[in-house]
């Protein structure tokens, strides 16, 4: 071959390949930012895998994000900032070849970042989450009052449930309890809303392109509503708005601000546009009921690795806060609460709405994992059925299943209600005490009922789910047989 021809073909060869080499540069080719109540977190959207340096630097405040070897491609002045911690974004070139993204800080954070290998939604990413120290994720967290009685109710419910399943309670019983009868605190019922999937992770999009985080959190907020609209009732939103919020975390903010039921909300997709209905899933132990169920739980699982968490997300995992959750014994009385007022849901929702399945099912989401709160998680239609789609969409239908998913709720709680609830006092209140039963009095004690009624102190706080030596004006306690 002619050497002309050569150097031809050899320059465009090389012509060909700058392209691509640009590309391997590295280029951001969109910023994305999510505001939490606690956090925010900006996406990097990079055309190839990028090195990044993160770190922080004061007076003024600022967050310095060094990428090596790219350039800006993304448009930085249409990133909407509103809610986030940062007041303004700008870039520039740094020792020739590198990019420098700098964030002014409104106020003080906690960085953190990680890299995301592509998935069948992104390509590849940087993820950088800045953290608000001492600030909840919850807008209008538990009051710490509050809190400390709730407390008390789970301790003593854990006790009971040991007793019921054959255990031993560990209740020391006082040489005297003098403590006098205190007000009932006639406390509110809380409702954890979890609105599934958000910001980076869209859930399942159906045929016309809906995205399932967007309609799930739209009934969850009409749920908001029913829920703080009914007295004795508080609602407390997992996520208000637009962002992700990690599995375990979701759970951990129901336990956090003292939960007594957490419900989880969803529209999911199956890999055929044929199955519809609503759905009610509860905790399995053991794995899935139906092959639907587990498909199911298995694509939801795989939500943190979209956000960034990565890890064994099976039953089989050895997190920290769910360590022994599964042989711990508050857990089947927990299962067995879950399941029951996930009947009355499923009851109520199929007046609205066609069930998929006629009982409740079971299944490993991990957002059904507390070990105190019983817990489910709700389907309200499959997203990838055409029709649906559009019955999701509409704000009336939204709020019919809104409606459904807490009529059950609280017909549970009307015929349950904690200890110190107002519902509780409600009934206590309005009810004649039978013979085995006494109304506290002002200035009652514990060890005077008790020896009033020839009943050890240790039976008397068993058979009423006591775990310390508060009583309550009003209550009405059950008097054990001796």
């Amino acid at each position: 071959m002619r050497p002309a021809i050569l150097h031809r073909l050899l320059a465009l060869s090389l012509s060909m390949m700058a392209p691509l080499a640009a590309v391997e540069a590295g280029e951001v080719e969109n910023l994305r930012l999510w505001a939490a109540p606690d956090h925010a977190r900006l996406v990097f959207d990079l055309a190839s895998p990028t090195q990044a340096k993160v770190f922080s630097l004061d007076n003024p405040r600022r967050l310095v994000i060094d990428l090596d070897d790219s350039r800006m491609r993304a448009d930085l002045d249409g990133l909407d900032l509103t809610g986030s911690a940062i007041s303004r974004i700008r870039s520039g070139v740094r020792e020739g070849s590198d990019l420098r993204v700098v964030l002014d800080l409104e106020r003080e954070v906690a960085p953190r970042h990680f890299v995301l290998a592509p998935n069948n939604q992104y390509g590849h990413r940087l993820v950088v989450d800045l953290e608000y120290p001492g600030e909840s994720a919850v807008e209008d967290p538990i009051d710490p009052i509050e809190a400390m009685i709730r407390e008390q109710e789970i301790a003593a419910k854990r006790a009971q449930a040991q007793v019921d399943l054959g255990g031993r309670a560990v209740v020391p019983e006082p040489e005297a309890v003098v403590q006098p009868a205190q007000p009932h605190p006639k406390r509110d019922i809380i409702i954890a809303i979890d609105a599934g999937h958000g910001g980076e992770d869209p859930g399942a999009i159906g045929p016309s392109g809906t995205r399932e985080k967007d309609v799930v959190l739209q009934i969850a907020k009409r749920l908001q509503q029913r829920v703080n609209a009914a007295e004795g009732f508080r609602a407390v939103m997992i996520r208000d708005s637009d962002y992700y919020v990690g599995l375990r975390q979701r759970t951990h903010i129901a336990r956090e601000q003292k939960a007594d039921f957490f419900v989880s909300i969803h529209a999911d997709a199956f890999h055929s546009p044929r199955p519809n209905g609503s759905s009610v899933f509860a905790l399995s132990q053991r794995g899935a009921t139906s092959e639907t169920a587990q498909w199911l739980a298995a694509s939801e699982n795989k939500a943190d690795l979209i956000g960034g968490v990565d890890g064994n997300l099976s039953l089989k995992d050895k997190d920290e806060v769910l360590r022994g959750v599964l042989l711990d014994l508050t857990m089947t009385a927990t299962l067995n609460d879950s399941l029951s007022i996930g009947g009355r849901v499923l009851d109520r929702m199929g007046r609205v709405n066609r069930l998929h399945k006629p009982r409740v099912e079971q299944a490993g989401f991990v957002v059904l994992k507390s070990p105190d709160i019983p817990s489910l998680l709700v389907e309200t239609g499959f997203i990838s059925n055409p029709q649906e789609e559009r019955r999701l969409l509409d704000p009336a239908h939204q709020e019919k299943m809104a409606q459904a998913i807490f009529a059950g709720v609280e017909e549970h709680f009307r015929t349950n209600p904690p200890p110190a609830s107002l519902l509780a006092w409600q009934r206590d209140n309005g009810r004649s005490t039978a013979g085995n039963e006494y109304r506290i009095q002002p200035g009652d004690t514990l060890s005077e009922i008790a020896s009033r009624h020839d009943v050890p102190v240790r039976r008397l706080k068993q058979a009423n789910e006591l775990n310390g030596d508060v009583i309550r004006v009003g209550q009405v306690l059950r008097i054990p047989r001796s």
